[in-house]
């Protein structure tokens, strides 16, 4: 059968560098760093004390009193993205087919704070157990999506992927998939974490895995520099309206790029380390551009994984290299989690949405907080050090990692 095409029609953000759309690309453009001291909670015996938050998120200019405490972070921060991304469309909600609009969202972990503050709570009673009775629907990952759809009444596919830092971009292949197929006109995608908490920053750094450059949290992302000492956490959302093209046309819908491919692999090598070889790297990459239907000579811009973790940078530039060989220098490689931290299940999505506005803008944001060359990266690529750099992007991928091994990577192509 004919595969039908895919295009973006919508977009939202709620990041650390900015509350919406207009404010999270100005922040990417002039490099603004998300990063500052945790306002959430005491960090006096905390390893790390810093992380990227939002910034003045308040629930309550979104939701009533009562809605807000029913709903845990993570999904407010879906539901708050979605709405911008669904207004941006400006999708006719009277007269869309609401069977044929679904909602499939990426978290990799979900309602953290909730659990961790139900569990305090319990541990911290007489033993009987007294909880919230929106304990376990304010937790459940799949909150997100089906408050989405409750919201607007869409009642397609309605589902939440899980594969921690990939989840986002595998959310975002299934909804291209399902629109391919022709069985929904409509998906609204994206993802959204909220793991900032006692709880989320405690596991993080008992892994080793955080930053503690506790002197200056503002340059603590630094992927790529020599000098880098692990991933800022970061927390947020972003949401794209993942439309079939002549579903779109039809309605005179403004069209951001059309989605061409995606790609998945796995590592199938450790819980959390990446394949120093980057085996499973280079073949999501050879995936998604076979997927595609692309050569490697057509793409102009890659936002990596990036993450800033001594290991992952590496193996991920050796895996640029080794799939795009000659051309590799001749692209514009970059990484925003320098700029918003990393947001785990939500990264795919804000870094996918960097990724289109980048094309559309004709501008690649920086890789910033770079001050001393890694001899283990290739001299030759071009990491976008510190400044944006003005590009006519016409082909766009993005690459997101998980814990566990999971690799996802989709690739984007301005419509001219």
């Amino acid at each position: 059968m004919q595969l039908k095409r895919v295009v973006v029609t919508g977009l939202g953000a709620l990041t650390p560098i900015g509350n919406n759309i207009e404010e999270y690309w100005d922040g990417l453009v002039k490099g603004k760093s998300g990063s500052a001291p945790i306002t959430y909670f005491d960090t006096e015996k905390y390893k790390t004390k810093f992380a990227c938050e939002l910034k003045n998120f308040n629930a309550e200019d979104y939701f009533d009193r009562k809605e807000a405490r029913k709903l845990d972070r993570f999904a407010q921060y879906a539901l708050v993205s979605s709405d911008e991304a669904i207004l941006d469309s400006k999708l006719d909600l009277n007269v869309v087919d609401k069977f044929r609009v679904g909602v499939i969202w990426g978290a990799g972990i979900g309602g953290l704070e909730t659990f961790q503050n139900e569990v305090i709570n319990f541990a911290e009673g007489d033993g009987t157990p007294r909880f919230n009775p929106f304990f376990i629907p304010k937790m459940i990952a799949d909150i997100a999506p089906a408050n989405i759809s409750i919201k607007h009444g869409f009642m397609g596919p309605n589902y939440t992927t899980v594969s921690a830092c990939a989840s986002a971009a595998n959310a975002m292949i299934d909804a291209l998939n399902y629109i391919r197929l022709g069985h929904c006109d409509v998906i609204v995608t994206g993802g959204s974490e909220a793991a900032v908490t006692l709880a989320g920053m405690g596991g993080f750094n008992a892994m080793h895995a955080l930053s503690t450059r506790n002197d200056s949290p503002e340059t603590a992302s630094r992927p790529f520099d020599a000098t880098r000492d692990g991933f800022v956490l970061g927390e947020g959302a972003g949401a794209l309206i993942l439309e079939e093209y002549e579903h779109a046309k039809a309605r005179g819908a403004k069209i951001y790029a059309e989605v061409m491919g995606g790609g998945l692999s796995s590592d199938a090598y450790h819980m959390t380390a990446p394949h120093p070889d980057g085996i499973g790297v280079v073949k999501v990459m050879e995936n998604c551009l076979r997927d595609a239907g692309l050569g490697i000579e057509e793409v102009d811009a890659i936002n990596t994984h990036g993450t800033s973790t001594t290991l992952g940078d590496v193996a991920e530039l050796k895996a640029i290299s080794q799939v795009f060989g000659d051309h590799a220098p001749k692209i514009n490689i970059n990484s925003t989690k320098s700029m918003t931290g990393h947001l785990l299940g939500a990264a795919g999505a804000i870094e996918a949405i960097a990724s289109i506005l980048s094309m559309v803008h004709g501008i690649v944001p920086p890789t910033i907080n770079h001050t001393t060359v890694d001899e283990n990266i290739d001299p030759k690529l071009n990491l976008t050090l510190n400044t944006a750099q003005k590009r006519d992007v016409k082909v766009a991928m993005s690459n997101t990692f998980g814990f566990g091994g999971h690799n996802a990577c989709v690739v984007f192509k301005k419509i001219s």
